[in-house]
Formats: C-alpha cells, structure tokens, sequence
C-alpha cells in the first residue's frame, strides 16, 4: 500500500493522477482541492482536503489533517501552480509575490509541514519547460518553476532523511490552466497599452494550447510511469518542445536574447 498526496486534483494533471493511483485500491490517496464545487468522488481511496496555496493557515492546517490519517507520505506531489504574465517594468510586485506564493512557496511550506511523516519518500514537482529560461512576457512563471526547482533538489541535498525530489518539466499541454491564465490577467494586460501587439499575442497562444498541447491524459500517464519507477532521474522533459526549450538552455544567455529579440522583431514589426 501507498500513501500519495496530491495538490490541484479538481482539474489537468492533478486531476488524472488521481484517477490513475485510484485504480489500485492498495493506494490511500490524499487529493487537494480549493474549489469544493470542482471535487468528484472518484473512489473510496480517495480522501479529498482543502488546501489554498495562497494562505498560510490553509496549509498548515492541511498538513495536520493529513498527519492526523497516516503515518508516512510515500508520494508526494505538488501540481497546483498558475501563470502570471506581463512586461516586468509594468508588474507591480504584488503579483510576482502572488507568483511566487502559489508557484514556489506554498509547495515548500506545505512539504515542511508534512515532514514528520516524509521519509524514503519521493516528492514530484510539476514544473514546467519554463524553468529552462525565459520566456518573454510569462517570467514570472518562468523564475518561480526554476526557483522550485533549485529550492526542493536543495532540500533533497540538505535533508537528512531520505528524499527523492523529480521535477518533471511539461511542454504545452491541453489544459484549463491556459484559459485561468487569461482570465486571470485579462485586466492587468489590457491595462498594458505600449505592449498591446505583444500581450494580445500571449494571450492568443494561450488561447490555442487549450486545443493544440499535449494531452493531459497522456502527461499524467508518464508521469504515473515516473512516480511508481524504483529509482526516477531527478528531472524529466515531457514533449518536443520542452526538448528544445532544455537545448536553447545549454546556448550562451547573449546568444539566446538575440535569437528572442530578432524573432520578435520580425513578429511585431519593430
């Protein structure tokens, strides 16, 4: 028997593991959720919990519900996340900080609190090819993947219990999260008038990964693969694009904004 631990289980990726440890009626599993209206009962395995990334109380008081039912977490994986996205010149700190609370910190604080029942123990980071550089326009999505990523292989070389963090780095995957992304700063974007060509453009490209990504259930099966492997690598690339995205992280950074820099040029007519 397995004891996992899942945030953001109401939709995507979170969503699809459930149903995937489900099936085997051996596992316990623990899947967070914010929105109650979004919880389905998906078996008798399955027991749900609220969890807000972005309240301090809320997490504590989730950690604590789960050390309350088991003794030990065996996998544990962080999914909830959002996007946002803007000019940094124009980004009030406010919504980096709200960036980094969903992204980043709420998963260490979370992973904190459930310490005392952590131990041989995997802990699977949803991350995202973002993490390898920076995407014009989204980098406050791209700095909190990456600062999830180095924080918890920190955790994982600090530690003295035994810990086996995976971050697994998706391409663009069909998933609610594009259209949440646009809801979500709709009113901030539209505010952006200098850089009304190039947002509109974000915002039409999130718009068509809804249709045009990856498969969210093909994603959440290798990912499945990943977490039930013996012995995972510490990072996994999903898709082509994500691929490429890990290549142009080996080039020289200069090289890089240049290459970024003349292909907005010829996109937006500078």
């Amino acid at each position: 028997m397995q004891n996992i631990v899942i945030t953001g289980s109401t939709s995507g990726i979170g969503k699809e593991l459930v149903k995937l440890f489900c099936e085997n009626s051996d596992n316990k599993i623990f899947a967070g959720y914010r929105n109650e209206s979004k919880v389905e009962i998906l078996g008798s395995n399955v027991t749900n919990f609220f969890i807000d990334m972005t309240n301090k109380e809320s997490i504590i008081k989730a950690a604590e519900f789960i050390k309350s039912k088991i003794d030990k977490v065996d996998i544990l994986i962080n999914v909830a996340g959002c996007v946002v996205a803007g000019p940094v010149e124009l980004t009030n700190t406010d919504r980096l900080r709200y960036q980094f609370d969903v992204n980043t910190f709420s998963h260490i604080e979370f992973t904190q609190n459930l310490l005392d029942i952590i131990d041989d123990t995997k802990i699977i980071n949803i991350s995202s090819m973002a993490s390898f550089g920076n995407f014009p326009f989204v980098s406050p999505y791209c700095a909190s993947k990456r600062a999830l990523d180095i924080l918890f292989n920190a955790l994982e070389i600090e530690t003295h219990k035994k810990i086996k963090v995976v971050s697994i780095k998706p391409g663009v995957i069909s998933t609610p999260l594009w259209q949440k992304s646009v809801d979500g700063n709709i009113e901030y974007l539209n505010q952006c008038q200098e850089y009304e060509k190039e947002l509109n453009c974000v915002k039409q490209n999130a718009l068509k990964n809804i249709d045009t990504g990856l498969s969210v259930e093909k994603t959440a099966k290798i990912i499945f693969k990943i977490a039930n492997k013996k012995n995972p690598k510490s990072s996994y690339t999903i898709g082509k694009d994500a691929f490429m995205a890990k290549i142009l992280s080996y080039l020289p950074q200069d090289f890089v904004n240049k290459l970024i820099k003349f292909g907005m040029k010829i996109k937006f007519s500078y």
